[in-house]
C-alpha cells in the first residue's frame, strides 16, 4: 500500500472524509500532506491522526466551493434599510432584499410593484433596520415570513421567504419610532408585537410641547401577522425599548429605560430601577373585543388602556435602564439586561399567572434571580442546555453563564454561574446563537454584532466598518472563528436551519407579488407572456414587452416629450437564474425581472431624442445585445 493509501486508510478510520480533510486548514494541510505525500519520511499513525482530528475541528467553518451552509442568517440592515440574508457558518452574504430602502439592482422603490407595497412611505428614501425575526408555528420557524422595523419612519414591513422579497409594509398609527420588535411563538405567529420607543402628544398637533400630562405617551403595538393590520394598541406608562414573547401565547414582555419620562440624558438615568412591562394578550383581545377601547385621530385602530393599575398589564421593577428583553427557549423566564446596572433580570414566567391575579404584594416576586455578570449588560442568547450568553458592551465581552446556577447563587448557595468571558472586537450589542428563538436552540453558533470595528480590518477613512463574529459554542468553551466587516450597523439578526427555509427557484405566473400588473394587461387585452405592444392612450403610453434571453420582445418605440411612459416586462425564460434586467437610459429607470416575473415601472420622457435601453443583468453570451431604443419626438 502506498503512503498515500495509507494516509488516506487513516484519515477514513477517524471517520474524516478526504474531502472534510482537504477542507482543513492550510497549515494542518501543509503539514500533513507535504509528510504523507511529498517528504522521504512518513509521519507517526499517532501524530497523524492527531492532525486529521485538530483539521477536522478548523475546517468545521469553511464550507468548501459548491457546497451549502447548515444555516441561514437574516441580518438587518440598519441604517440601509434593507435585511441581509448570510450563510453560517461560512458567513458568506448571500442576499440583500431591500424593504425601506431604493434599490437600483432590483427595481425596489421605483417599480410600480415595488412602489404599491412601500405606499405612502414610498416618499422616504432612507430606513433604519434593527429587528429580524421569523414567523413561527408550534415554536419552531415554519420558514413562512420575516418581519423588521423600520425606527426612522414608525413602519413594519414582512418579507415572504419563498421568494425574499418584501411583500406588506405597515405605517403604525399614533406613534414615532418603532424599535423592538417580536412575534408571537405558539401556536403560530398570529401576531407581530412591536414598540413605539418615544412618547408624543396626543394629538400631536403643535398644541402641547412641554411634553408633560397624561395626553404624553406612547403604546406597544399588535399587528396581525397575515393581513398586516394594526389589531390594537396598548397605552403604557414611561417608554418601550426591546421586547419578547411567550412559549404559551399568553404574555409579551418591553423593557423601559425612560420611566421618568425624561425629555433629557440626566433625567433618564434618575431613577435606579426602570420596569419590565408584561402585557396579558388574553386580557388586551377580551377588552378589544368588549368594546373597551378608544381611537386616535384619523385612525380606526382600538386603543386600550395598559398604564399602571390596570387589569392588561404588570409592571415589574428591574434596575437600571434596561434595554434587552429576550425568552429562554425552555419558556421558563424573560431576561431583562440592566445596561446602567452589571445585572439581567430574570423573571419566571410560571409566576405571571399569579401576579395578574394579584397573589403577589411586590410584582418583584416574579424575579428567581439578578445576574451580575460585567458592565454594560444588553442582550442575552441561549445554547438551549440551559446556558446564557449575554454581551457587556462597556466590557467588551460576551460572558456565558448557566440559569439553574445564577437562581442558586441569588438564593444564597455558593455555586459559580459565570462559566467564561471572552473578549469581542469592540463594544458588542445583540448578539444570537442558532436557533435561540425557538424551542429547538442547539447550540452550535454564536453571532455577536460589534459596534466597532477598528483595527481588526483594513483601514477605510474614518468611518469604519462593523464587526460580525461568529463563535463556536457547542463545547465548553465559546471560541472565535470568525470575524466579519459589516457596513452601516446591522444591529441584530436570526439564524435557522438551510431545511426550515424553502425557496422557489422560478416565480409562478399567478403570484399575488404581481397581481395588480396582470389585472392592468387584462384590461388592456394583454396576454403577458405572449403579447409584445404598445398601448396609446393620451400622454399615456403603455409599452408590453416580453424578455428571453438575449431579446427583448419590443426593440423600437416611439413616445412624444412629456408622455408618462410605463413599461412592463415578462421574462418568459423558464431556467433557474437567468434573470433579466431593464434599464433607460438617463432616466432613473431600472428593474430587475426574474424567470416568470412580470415587473413594470413608470416614468415620464421629458427629452426628445434617442434613448438606449439594455439589459443590467448578465444573462446569455449576447447579453451586451440585448438592447432597444426609445424614441422621442419634440412635443
Amino acid at each position: 500500500m502506498s503512503d498515500k493509501d495509507k494516509a488516506g486508510e487513516i484519515i477514513e478510520s477517524k471517520g474524516l472524509s478526504r474531502r472534510g480533510f482537504l477542507g482543513a486548514s492550510a497549515m494542518t494541510g501543509a503539514a500533513v500532506f507535504g509528510a504523507a505525500t511529498l517528504g522521504s519520511s512518513v509521519m507517526s499513525r499517532e501524530a497523524f491522526a492527531q492532525a486529521a482530528k485538530e483539521g477536522k475541528g478548523k475546517s468545521k467553518i469553511h464550507v468548501a466551493p459548491g457546497e451549502l451552509d447548515s444555516y441561514y442568517g437574516f441580518w438587518s440592515g440598519g441604517h440601509q434599510g434593507e435585511v441581509r440574508v448570510m450563510g453560517v457558518p461560512s458567513m458568506r452574504e448571500l442576499m440583500r432584499i431591500p424593504v425601506f430602502n431604493v434599490d437600483s439592482a432590483t427595481g425596489w422603490g421605483l417599480t410600480n410593484e415595488s412602489r404599491k407595497i412601500l405606499g405612502d412611505g414610498a416618499k422616504f428614501l432612507n430606513g433604519d433596520c434593527h429587528h429580524p425575526h421569523l414567523s413561527m408555528t408550534d415554536g419552531k420557524y415554519d420558514g413562512k415570513y420575516l418581519f423588521i422595523n423600520d425606527k426612522a419612519n414608525s413602519r413594519v414591513a414582512r418579507i415572504r421567504l419563498d421568494i425574499m422579497k418584501c411583500d406588506k409594509i405597515t405605517t403604525i398609527p399614533n406613534v414615532q419610532a418603532i424599535h423592538g420588535l417580536r412575534l408571537q411563538k405558539v401556536p403560530y405567529t398570529k401576531y407581530v408585537y412591536a414598540n413605539a420607543e418615544y412618547f408624543i402628544p396626543h394629538p400631536n398637533d403643535g398644541s402641547n410641547f412641554d411634553m408633560t400630562g397624561d395626553d404624553v405617551y406612547t403604546m406597544f403595538n399588535v399587528i396581525d401577522a397575515e393581513s398586516m393590520e394594526v389589531a390594537f394598541q396598548v397605552i403604557v406608562d414611561g417608554n418601550l425599548d426591546n421586547t419578547d414573547s411567550d412559549f404559551t401565547g399568553k404574555y409579551a414582555a418591553s423593557t423601559c429605560y425612560n420611566s421618568e419620562k425624561a425629555t433629557d440624558l440626566g433625567g433618564m438615568m434618575r431613577a435606579e430601577r426602570d420596569w419590565v412591562v408584561v402585557f396579558n394578550i388574553a386580557r388586551i383581545e377580551a377588552a378589544v373585543k368588549k368594546g373597551d377601547f378608544i381611537t386616535l385621530g384619523d385612525s380606526k385602530v382600538p386603543v386600550v388602556n395598559g398604564r399602571a393599575g390596570s387589569e392588561l398589564t404588570r409592571y415589574i421593577p428591574v434596575p437600571k435602564n434596561p434595554h434587552g428583553c429576550n425568552t429562554s427557549p425552555d419558556g421558563k423566564y424573560f431576561v431583562a439586561a440592566g445596561k446602567l446596572s452589571p445585572t439581567v433580570s430574570m423573571i419566571a414566567i410560571d409566576r405571571l399567572d399569579d401576579l395578574f391575579d394579584d397573589k403577589f404584594e411586590d410584582p418583584r416576586e416574579v424575579i428567581v434571580a439578578e445576574v451580575e455578570l460585567g458592565l454594560g449588560p444588553l442582550h442575552t442568547t441561549f445554547d438551549g442546555r440551559g446556558n446564557a450568553y449575554t454581551t457587556l458592551f462597556i466590557d467588551s465581552q460576551v460572558v456565558k453563564w448557566n440559569m439553574a446556577d445564577a437562581i442558586r447563587a441569588y438564593n444564597g448557595e455558593d455555586v459559580k454561574y459565570i462559566k467564561q468571558k471572552i473578549d469581542v472586537h469592540y463594544q458588542p450589542g445583540h448578539n444570537h446563537a442558532s436557533l435561540t428563538e425557538t424551542s429547538e436552540a442547539d447550540g452550535q453558533w454564536m453571532v455577536v454584532l460589534s459596534k466597532f470595528g477598528k483595527d481588526r480590518f483594513l483601514p477605510t477613512g474614518p468611518l469604519h466598518p462593523e464587526n460580525d463574529q461568529l463563535f463556536d459554542i457547542s463545547g465548553d468553551e465559546m471560541k472565535l472563528v470568525h470575524d466579519g466587516p459589516a457596513f452601516a450597523e446591522p444591529h441584530d439578526c436570526v439564524l435557522a436551519r438551510r431545511d426550515q427555509i424553502r425557496t422557489k427557484k422560478i416565480w409562478d405566473r399567478d403570484d399575488p407579488f404581481f397581481a395588480e400588473t396582470v389585472k392592468r394587461a387584462e384590461k388592456d387585452g394583454i396576454s403577458l407572456t405572449s403579447d409584445n405592444k404598445v398601448i396609446r392612450d393620451g400622454n399615456k403610453v403603455r409599452v408590453y414587452m416580453t424578455s428571453f434571453a438575449p431579446a427583448y420582445g419590443v426593440t423600437e418605440f416611439t413616445v412624444k416629450q412629456g408622455d408618462e411612459v410605463t413599461v412592463t416586462i415578462t421574462n418568459i425564460d423558464q431556467i433557474e437564474d437567468v434573470t433579466h434586467g431593464f434599464v433607460m437610459v438617463n432616466h432613473g429607470v431600472s428593474m430587475e425581472i426574474s424567470p416568470q416575473q412580470t415587473s413594470s415601472i413608470t416614468f415620464t420622457a421629458d427629452k426628445p431624442g434617442v434613448y438606449w435601453y439594455y439589459c443590467s443583468w448578465f444573462c446569455h453570451a449576447l447579453h451586451m445585445e440585448m438592447t432597444g431604443r426609445m424614441l422621442v419626438e419634440p412635443a
